[in-house]
């Protein structure tokens, strides 16, 4: 007994254990992709790390902006599968964190059926928030002359 109360897997081990087939499929996949033999991930440069913190910030303000008026978050061309990838808010700032913590991006899939009509790409985002931080300061301007 392994000390929890669950029942002993009836195939554990055993010739008829539909599990077997999957762990032999993983040792091939890591395998052919060389996962014992990969070199470490070299740390980001000062650069690298700057323009992601600086990503991050821009994403708040992205969707500090966006988010009220109902854009679930951005989408972004994949340049390795040649697919746009729709990433909510949440998803988007956990994938930026996880590359800078880590140095390495996560794996990606495409969002299941979304509505492209509720994401907008990362330039629009950014002339979006261009041009309201532009209208406050003209504002703010014509405040301080008048």
């Amino acid at each position: 007994m392994d000390g929890h109360d669950h029942p002993a897997d009836p195939f554990d081990g055993g010739p008829d254990d539909p599990t077997a087939e999957l762990a032999e499929a993983f040792a091939r996949l890591d395998a052919e992709r060389g996962d014992d033999d990969e070199e470490p991930v070299p740390p980001l440069t000062p650069g690298e790390r700057s323009e992601l913190l600086s990503d991050l910030e821009d994403l708040d303000v992205f969707r500090t902006l966006l988010e009220p008026r109902g854009t679930l978050g951005l989408v972004v061309d994949c340049a390795d599968c040649n697919e746009p990838h729709y990433f909510s808010w949440d998803l988007l700032q956990a994938n930026l964190r996880h590359l800078l913590d880590l140095g390495t991006p996560r794996v990606h899939e495409p969002a299941f059926a979304p509505d492209p009509d509720d994401y907008v790409p990362w330039d629009y985002a950014r002339g979006y928030a261009d041009g309201v931080l532009e209208a406050l300061e003209s504002m703010s301007g014509d405040d301080g002359q008048g």
